[in-house]
Formats: C-alpha cells, structure tokens, sequence
C-alpha cells in the first residue's frame, strides 16, 4: 500500500514539473511573432527623430505588422547611414524596443556643391532632411573636394590633418573646441581657423597642433580675464614658433599670407 502511494505522488510531482516547465517555456519572450500587431520604440537617437528612422524602415505606420519579427526591424534599422548598430527586443507581446547607437559626428565637410557629416571613422555621410544639425566644427576648401562622395571613406593627408587640429583642441581646452567654427583647408595652402567670440582669424598653417593650441588657449585665457585686447587684431599668425603674430591687414607679412585666396 505505502509502495502504491508513493507511485501515485511521484507520478503527481512529475506532472507538476512537466506543468511548470510548459509554463516558463510558453511565457519565454521570444524573436517570434505574436500574432498581434507590434509598436516599435527608438532609443539613444539625437541626429534623427524616431519617426524618421521608422519611415526608413519602413515601420512608420501606428503599427507593425506581426509577420515583422525582430532580426527584420534590426536588419533594416542598421542600413540606415546614420546607425551603426540596432539592439532590438520585446518589451511585451505588443512592443518592442529598438535601442540605436548612431555613428559618431566628428566635423561637417563643406563643398561648392553640397554639404556632408564626417565620422570619427572618415566615413561620409550624407546630411538628409529634417536632421538635429548639432554644433559640429565646419571644414572647408579640400583640395579634392569634387570628388568626395557621400557613403565613401575620405582618409586623406588634409582630412588627416584637420582631424588633428579638432582633437588638439578638444584635448587642449574643451572651450576651444566649442568655438572652433572652421578649418579652411584654402586647398592645400596655410589653414585658417575661425573661432566663435573672436573676429580675427588665425593664421594656423601646417603642423605642431598641440603647440600652437596651447598657444590659443592663452590667447583665449587673455581675453576672458581682459588681460589683453585683440578687437582691434585683423589676423593672428601662428605659423612662428615660440611666436603670435598679431597683425594688420596692411602689413606685408599679412599680405604674404594671400588671405584672398
């Protein structure tokens, strides 16, 4: 009798665990669809807004299909220019969260005919409508710059340089780096600055980034504590070592620099 009783509660026991297994299975959240139609939300975007990313998709309508499953919204999310990777999951059977990491804006290129993004990584990117246009350094005046094409890998000697001369003042000042306006590369001649706060330009040419912004942020520390006044400056050379030129536009070493070009 106590054999048979025995059976009875261990067949009763497995049928509790094959119960809550079936339980913990059936409840998984999985990449399969619903049944149900979802709605999508986009996280960690700045340059565009999440119905811009959706309409790209193809996922802009109120919702989505349940036929769409998550490898398809992350597939099509990262074939937009601006996403370099998509991370996709269900929040419930209804909705589903699309976390984005956009690729990392490091300057705006400048041309006669249109107007590109630049990546940390050279790559070009388009600038499409309706993006937040966020203060990002303006370079000018590549010597090649006809042939610079949107989705390509720009990685050239100018580009290079200009690249060296953001980051000497990103690592600098960071106040150097947010007024940093333009790089005029004036197609391969002595670059020119621009700075936001600061009517002259500066007359930067080739080489020692670090140093001659060093140099800057004293110029800079100068003006802020009224140490010094730079108003009446039409142009301030770097180009000399140990040395800040501050000039008049009459002056033949001025003029020497060919400002007009």
């Amino acid at each position: 009798m106590n054999e048979f009783k025995g059976k009875i509660a261990g067949v009763v026991l497995l049928f509790f665990l094959l119960v809550l297994v079936s339980s913990l299975v059936f409840f998984q959240p999985t990449n399969k669809t619903t049944g149900e139609d979802k709605v999508i939300e986009i996280t960690g975007n700045q340059l565009l807004t999440q119905l811009n990313y959706l309409s790209f998709a193809k996922l802009d309508g109120a919702s989505v299909s349940a036929e769409v499953t998550l490898p398809v919204i992350k597939d099509r999310l990262e074939k937009h220019p601006y996403i370099s990777k998509a991370d996709v999951e269900y929040l419930s059977k209804t909705k589903i969260k699309a976390s984005v990491t956009e690729k990392n804006i490091f300057a705006i290129i400048l041309t006669d005919e249109e107007t590109f993004f630049i990546t940390e990584d050279f790559e070009v990117l388009p600038i499409l409508p309706n993006v937040e246009m966020m203060e990002f350094p303006l370079i000018s005046n590549l010597r090649e710059s006809k042939k610079i094409k949107a989705l390509k890998i720009l990685r050239s000697s100018e580009m290079l340089e200009a690249f060296r001369i953001i980051e000497a003042a990103r690592f600098t000042e960071m106040s150097l780096y947010k007024n940093l306006v333009e790089i005029n590369l004036r197609n391969g001649g002595d670059i020119i600055l621009t700075f936001s706060g600061m009517k002259a330009p500066i007359i930067f040419g080739h080489g020692h980034e670090s140093r001659k912004m060093l140099s800057l942020e004293v110029i800079f520390k100068e003006i802020a504590d009224a140490k010094k006044d730079y108003s009446t400056a039409d142009y301030i050379d770097l180009r000399f070592s140990n040395e800040i030129y501050i000039g008049k536009s009459f002056d033949t070493k001025y003029q020497s620099t060919g400002l007009s070009e």
